[in-house]
Parts: C-alpha cells; sequence; structure tokens
C-alpha cells in the first residue's frame, strides 16, 4: 500500500501540482516570519548589548512612585550624587547622561528619522576632556552652547559637515547650531534609523533637564570588580526614589523588550500566516476529494482484492503525508529566500542593525510539522470518504453521490452553526466587553456558512442564469457544470470568502472608525488649530507665549499635564487656560459649566471620574501636587469624556507652580478670521516654520487619522493577499481537475458542434460565476461582521463611531473577485479547448 500511495503521487503530479504551491505559500509566509523576526531580534540583542558594554552599574531614577510620597516622576539624579559616585572605591569613572527627544532638519528643511527615534544627549568628557562611548571621526566634540555633534549615519543622510549650521528643536522653538563634530557609536537607536545629536553637557541640561541634574548615571568597574559588588556599593550613594542597575540587567531587560516587541510583531504575521493555511485547507481537501472521485474504481478493486478500510485510509493520507513534506521543504527554503530579501531591503532603508540571517532549529522543525500536519489533516476526510466506498458500487460508477442523510445532518449543523454564530455576534454588540463571545461568534458563523455553501450555491448561482443566457450554450452549461458539484463548487468559493470577509469587514470598521474620530474632533473641538509636536512629545510653553503674540491670533490654551495624588490614587490634571477654554474646547456638560475655573479654585471632571470619587458639583476634594503641596478643589462641572477630552481639568496658574519642568502635550488657538491657508501659514511662520511641530486644523487632522487609517488598511491588505492568491491557485486547481474529469463530456461537446471558443468560454463562466458567488458571500459576511465590531466600538468608549459603507470600495472587492475567476481560468480553459476530441470521447 505504501509503494501504491506513492506510485499515486507520482502518477498525478500534475493534479497535486496546486495544493503543492497552496501549502508551499502558506509554509513560506510562516518561515519567513520566523527567520525575518528572529533575524531582527538578534541584530538588536546584539546592538543592544554593544551599546552597554562600556556600562557596569547604571544609577537611574526609579520607576514607581514611593509609597507615601509625592506624585509623579521622581526627581532627576544631581551633580553631587554623581561625585559621590566616581568616589566608590569600585568605580573606574563615573559618567553623568542627561537625554531627550530632539528632531533635526535635512538641508531641505525636511525632518530626519522617524520622528520617535530622534534623539538629543550630552557630551560628558572624562579626565582626558573624550566621551569613550561617542569617538569622534571629524572634527571636535561640542564645548560650549550653539555647538553640536552628529552621529556619522545622520551626516550621511543630511549631507551635513563640520562647519555647517543645522536648524533643529527640542521642544517647539528652532533652533540654529554648528556641527562642530561627526561621530560613530553602538547606539541601537541610531542603527535602527533613528539620529543622535550631542550637546555640550550644560546645554543638554538645561534642554533635557536642569542645571546640574541628569536622567542617569553610568558606573564603570576597576580591575577586579564585578558589577555586583560596584552595585552593592552604589547602593550606600543612591537618593530616594533612584536605583542601581548592573549592565548585564539593562542589557537582558532591553533584550526582553525587543524580544516583546518582536513577538508581537510575529504573531500578527503568523496570523495571517495561519489565514493562508485555512484557506489552503480548502484547496487540499478540495483536491484529494476529486483524485478519490477520480480513482473510485482503482479504489474499489483494491478492496475487491483484500485491501482493508484502514489501508485505503492510509495509502491515501500517506500520499498527502509525501505532498505535505515537499510542499513544506519548498516552503521553507522559499521562506528564508524572502527574509533574507527583506533584510536586504531593511538593511538599505538602515533601519536596523547589521546582522546575520538567523534559521534557527525551531524555524525548519516547525516548517516542516505545519506544512505536513496541514495537508494530512486535510486529506483525512477524504480518505475516510474513500475507505467507505462499497466496493460493488464503486465498481458500478464513477461517482459515489453523496447520500439524503449527509446531506440532510450537514444542512442542520451548518443551520445550527449560523445560527448560532449570528446570536452569539448580536448578542456581544451589547455587552461592555464582547470581544471574546463577537471573536467565538464571528467563527461559528463563518463555519457555519461554509458548511450551508453546498445548499447556498444553486440559489445564488441561479441569480446569474439571465446573464448567463446571454452566452447561450456555453452560458448555460457553465451555471450547470458550477452546480453539478455543490460540496465542490462550495469548497472553491469559500476559500476566495474567507478572504474578502476579512478584508471587507476591516474595511467597514476602519471607515466607521475614521467617520466617528471625525465627528468627535468636530464637536469637541471649537479651535481652529491644534499645535503639538511631530511625535507628540511634550511642547515648551514658550510656543503658546509666541502664538499668542500673532496678530492672528484671538485664543490659546495650552494641554498642560501633571501628575497628582487624590485619595490615595494617581491622578493626572491639566492644565488649560481658564480666561479662554470655553472658546476652544466644547465639552457635554451635564451639571455645572467652566464657571470659577479661571480664578484657580475650581475643576471641571469628567463623569467617570466623578462617579468613581462620589463626587457632584460643588463637591471639595484635596489634591497633592508633584510637588508635595496639597490644595483643596470644588467641581465647577461634570462633562461626558471622549477619546480626545477626558480627566480632571483646571487652570494652568493652579497646576504650573507645582510642575519641576513646565512643558505642554499641545496648544489650542483660535484665530481671529478662522481657519484658512494664509492664517496657517503665518502661524508656522510665527514658529520659525520648524518641520518638528504640527499645526493642524480641523481637515489636517482628520486627513490624518485617514491616512494612519489607510496604511494600516494597507498593510493588512497585503498581509491577506497571500490568502487570495492561495484561493486563486484552488480556483485553477479546482477547474483544472474538472477539465480533466470531464474530458470526455467535452469531446463529446467539441464532436456535436460547439468550437474551441465555445468550450474556453464555458470554462471561463464557470470560473467566474464560482468567483462571484464566493465574492458575494465573503462581502455579505464582511458587512455583517464589520457592523457588529463597530457596534462593539461604539460601546466601548467612540460613541460617535458611526456605519459608513465604502460602496466603491465593496465595488472594487467584488471586482477582483470577478478578475480572481478569469485570471484564474485562463489556463483550464485553454487546455480544454485543446483537449483531442476523439481521444477525449475514448477516455472512460
Amino acid at each position: 500500500m505504501f509503494r501504491t500511495a506513492l506510485r499515486n503521487v507520482f502518477a498525478h503530479k500534475g493534479r497535486l501540482l496546486m495544493t503543492v504551491l497552496a501549502v508551499m505559500l502558506g509554509v513560506a509566509f510562516v518561515a519567513g516570519t520566523l527567520v525575518f523576526t528572529s533575524t531582527i531580534s538578534e541584530a538588536f540583542q546584539k546592538s543592544s548589548e554593544k551599546g552597554y558594554s562600556h556600562v557596569d552599574v547604571a544609577i537611574e531614577p526609579g520607576d514607581g512612585e514611593k509609597k507615601g510620597g509625592n506624585p509623579g516622576p521622581p526627581p532627576n539624579l544631581t551633580q553631587q550624587i554623581l561625585d559621590e559616585a566616581a568616589k566608590l572605591p569600585g568605580a573606574a569613572s563615573a559618567t553623568g547622561v542627561v537625554s531627550g527627544f530632539t528632531a533635526v532638519a535635512d538641508k531641505k528643511g525636511d525632518l530626519v528619522g522617524d520622528g520617535w527615534g530622534t534623539r538629543g544627549a550630552n557630551y560628558y568628557g572624562g579626565p582626558d576632556g573624550e566621551d569613550a562611548r561617542y569617538p569622534m571621526r571629524d572634527g571636535r566634540a561640542p564645548d560650549r552652547r550653539g555647538e553640536i555633534a552628529i552621529d556619522a549615519k545622520t551626516a550621511e543622510r543630511t549631507g551635513y559637515r563640520v562647519g555647517d549650521t543645522a536648524r533643529m528643536s527640542v521642544s517647539g522653538p528652532i533652533r540654529e547650531e554648528k556641527v562642530v563634530g561627526v561621530f560613530t557609536t553602538d547606539d541601537g537607536n541610531v542603527a535602527a534609523g533613528g539620529t543622535l545629536v550631542l550637546f555640550d553637557n550644560a546645554t543638554a541640561q538645561q534642554l533635557f533637564a536642569r542645571p546640574g541634574e541628569y536622567t542617569g548615571i553610568q558606573l564603570e568597574a576597576t580591575a577586579g570588580t564585578s558589577q555586583k559588588e560596584l552595585r552593592k556599593q552604589a547602593q550606600d550613594v543612591l537618593p530616594a526614589r533612584a536605583e542601581a542597575v548592573t549592565g548585564q540587567k539593562l542589557a537582558d531587560e532591553q533584550s526582553k523588550t525587543i524580544e516583546k516587541q518582536m513577538s508581537g510583531m510575529r504573531t500578527m504575521l503568523l496570523i495571517f500566516a495561519g489565514i493562508s493555511l485555512f484557506v489552503g485547507v480548502f484547496i487540499i481537501a478540495n483536491t484529494f476529494s476529486m483524485l478519490v472521485a477520480q480513482r473510485t474504481r482503482e479504489l474499489a478493486l483494491m478492496r475487491a482484492v483484500g485491501a482493508s478500510r484502514r489501508q485505503v485510509t492510509w495509502s491515501v493520507l500517506v500520499e498527502a503525508f509525501s505532498v505535505g513534506l515537499v510542499a513544506a521543504v519548498a516552503g521553507l527554503a522559499a521562506g528564508v529566500g524572502i527574509a533574507a530579501g527583506l533584510r536586504a531591503l531593511v538593511g538599505q532603508l538602515g533601519t536596523m542593525p547589521d546582522g546575520p540571517l538567523i534559521v534557527t532549529p525551531t524555524t525548519v522543525a516547525a516548517a516542516l510539522v505545519v506544512g505536513v500536519k496541514v495537508t494530512v489533516l486535510a486529506a483525512w476526510l477524504p480518505a475516510r470518504r474513500a475507505a467507505k466506498i462499497p466496493p460493488v458500487a464503486a465498481m458500478s460508477s464513477v461517482h459515489a453521490p453523496a447520500t439524503t442523510r449527509s446531506l440532510v445532518l450537514r444542512n442542520t449543523l451548518g443551520a445550527v452553526l449560523t445560527g448560532g454564530g449570528t446570536a452569539l455576534v448580536l448578542y456581544a454588540t451589547g455587552m461592555d466587553d464582547g470581544k471574546a463571545p463577537m471573536g467565538a461568534g464571528a467563527a461559528l458563523l463563518l463555519v457555519g456558512v461554509f458548511v450551508l455553501t453546498p445548499l447556498l450555491s444553486r440559489p445564488l448561482i441561479g441569480l446569474a442564469a439571465p446573464v448567463l443566457r446571454l452566452f447561450k450554450v456555453s452560458g448555460k452549461l457553465a451555471r450547470q457544470n458550477a452546480v453539478r458539484n455543490p460540496r465542490r463548487t462550495a469548497a472553491t468559493a469559500s476559500a476566495l470568502m474567507i478572504g474578502l470577509t476579512l478584508v471587507t469587514g476591516m474595511t467597514v470598521v476602519a471607515g466607521g472608525v475614521q467617520k466617528g474620530i471625525e465627528t468627535m474632533a468636530a464637536g469637541s473641538l471649537k479651535a481652529d488649530y491644534q499645535v503639538s509636536m511631530a511625535n507628540y512629545s511634550p511642547l515648551s510653553p514658550d510656543v503658546e507665549k509666541k502664538l499668542a503674540a500673532l496678530d492672528e491670533v484671538a485664543a490659546t490654551s495650552p494641554m498642560r499635564n501633571t501628575a497628582s495624588r487624590i485619595g490615595g490614587e494617581t491622578e493626572y490634571l491639566t492644565g488649560i487656560d481658564g480666561r479662554s477654554i470655553d472658546r476652544l474646547l466644547s465639552l457635554d456638560f451635564t451639571d455645572g459649566s467652566w464657571a470659577g475655573v479661571a480664578n484657580g479654585d475650581k475643576a471641571v471632571v469628567d463623569t467617570g471620574t466623578a462617579n468613581q470619587h462620589d463626587w457632584k458639583v460643588g463637591s471639595d476634594f484635596r489634591v497633592t501636587y508633584a510637588d508635595g503641596k496639597q490644595e483643596t478643589l470644588t467641581v465647577a462641572g461634570l462633562y461626558e469624556s471622549n477619546a480626545l477630552v477626558r480627566g480632571i481639568m483646571l487652570d494652568t496658574g493652579t497646576v504650573t507652580p507645582h510642575m519641576a519642568r513646565v512643558t505642554d502635550m499641545q496648544v489650542m488657538v483660535k484665530t481671529a478670521d478662522g481657519a484658512s491657508a494664509s492664517v496657517k501659514d503665518a502661524l508656522e511662520k510665527g514658529l520659525g516654520n520648524n518641520p518638528a511641530v504640527l499645526v493642524q486644523d480641523k481637515q489636517d487632522i482628520s486627513e490624518d487619522i485617514a491616512q494612519v487609517i489607510s496604511i494600516l488598511l494597507n498593510i493588512l491588505y497585503g498581509l491577506l493577499a497571500m490568502a487570495v492568491i492561495v484561493a486563486v491557485l484552488g480556483v485553477v486547481n479546482t477547474l483544472a481537475m474538472s477539465v480533466f474529469e470531464r474530458g470526455q463530456e467535452i469531446g463529446m461537446l467539441r464532436a456535436i458542434g460547439l468550437d474551441r471558443r465555445g468550450v474556453k468560454r464555458m470554462v471561463r463562466l464557470e470560473s467566474l460565476v464560482i468567483s462571484l458567488f464566493g465574492g458575494v458571500l465573503g462581502i455579505g459576511l464582511g458587512v455583517f461582521l464589520g457592523w457588529a465590531a463597530g457596534e462593539l466600538i461604539a460601546t466601548s468608549g467612540l460613541e460617535t463611531y458611526a456605519l459608513v459603507l465604502p460602496w466603491d470600495r465593496l465595488a472594487i472587492f467584488l471586482a477582483l473577485a470577478a478578475l480572481v475567476g478569469v485570471l484564474a481560468a485562463l489556463w483550464p480553459a485553454r487546455r480544454a479547448a485543446r483537449l483531442n476530441m476523439l481521444a477525449a470521447i475514448k477516455t472512460e
């Protein structure tokens, strides 16, 4: 039986080609994901280890709040602590570190880097005046205000050389600095495509902390002193809410962070790889079902000469195992090749450190197991079906039709699953946290519709009959062929249905979210413009002062955040200009108003926070600020929060004196003549045409949201493209095997007058009908699930969510389904038309 199974594989290798390709693509997706993420993770971890090679112990402000202490972040480290750390017996050197966001513009005025990875730091010269972390390649280190050094990669990208003047921004105001040096570094942030700018120590402290303060201290141990010993010594100089960490621990924590980030990316990619493999299951099952049907007499003869049911089952599964193994090996090789190509592409873009391609034994094992297991499991039902065919019945008929009992059982099961899944999805839409039941309901619904697809095929394909009549005989034959074997049609259409369901659902949800956020922004903001940093890091309060001084500006207010403690819990306060806020924000007050907030002793609170503390208008509450001082405030108004505005808001005059470093998250601006291109130009000019600062009106905010959503959708479309390609292979496979199976019939049609063009048209129309059938089901399910997910989003916080049916995209999806049908039929239709009619008629 084993030799027979292998002989069948070689005998039908042409018919198994599409199955091999489908499994190979899925395995390549899995293997490529594992290899690529492992390569990235390893490269960043090695780069991280290099970055900590000169650090044996680091003294840092602690992450958490000290029990009973002041709320908010811990204080920075002082020069006194640095001096004491340098005197430790096990410390060979002590380096003060201070860093923060720094945006650099190139010579064209465009922002360099990705916005998030653009950093600035201090050059801390040791006893010899040099900082070992940043060896200078060209020029010298900055030693006074107005001088900077930039990393070599940034110098290459921007074209800056020693002596040039560079424009940059730290927290809003534009700065022009002279480049006096270019340095090399192992900093992982730079290796990932970011930028690093060095200032002299005093300037960096002024920009990122306060004079005489550092955000960290790095110690290097003397010969013979271990990191643990030095850490123990450092405990003696630690201030309150600070901690000493070994360099090894820092590197390990960085590695864990990188691995966690890669894990999220790996999981997302593997989900889409799983979708592709799941779609491939339909092709595998369909292929082996058709092979079993075409070899009915052969299998019956094997049963007649003594083969048991188990042997017949195992023979089919051995064929599946062989196909899966070949596909898995090919997929593994393709996956490694894809990962190598991506690695080279990312390397050219300069967004990751150099490193070798990592192919682990786990990756090899996973690829082989996935390929073989998926193929064998998908072929299990066809194998069982083959074993159950009675020898006598099989000898008398090429095809064994499904029994009435099996059809009734299938349709009943499908109806129960579809009804249960629909009910569960509808139930989840009314829950506050209905993600789990909605996911389970959507899965049940998809499975139920798949089980019911044979039943649905006849009436839905029948709707195309009027159009198919236009193609006369070819159209009539195409419709009859499409519904001749409902199970086969269902399996082929379902592969396309799954991909289109996901694509349509995500498109509907994305459109609703975009519309909801636009509505929320329009309803909450009276301001004409919102000003913030490009990466949404804190703004200098100078930005608001410059804007308020412009003739075009009628009113401004910062959004100034600071931590506090209320009732033993940390609450974040938002400082606003109480005199002008009513002209800039439109809140949905349920009680009270802004009245009295400008006086400094009142605040407005969102209803969620008020309910937690049992507050109402007129309630007094005690606040402990970040500097430890306390004050009693009164609730002046209660409002409904949304995704843009929430929390406790009070006048900036109240919160600013308690902030160690005053910064704003954004500034809202009301202009005298409203939003216009000329006004926007005036605001940007007033801020020095700073590329690191965003000046956005409501339309800009909407376009930004639309751009983000569009990018996410395009990424998801790209990831789902593999599933659609696999579905195309499924249609090609079904049609090609169907043409082989119906060879005698096609020969007879040719003999009685159907020309080659008519045969091609018949196969193409059959393919088109099946693809459109899958497309209609997928789009319909996607719209329903997209609506349900939107209802859940609306109850979970985005109350302004609104269902938006993107009719243009839905039409494109349906047209793509039709295109799939047309393209998939090219080879099978040509093959059918070239059949020798006499040879085909003689075929049994």
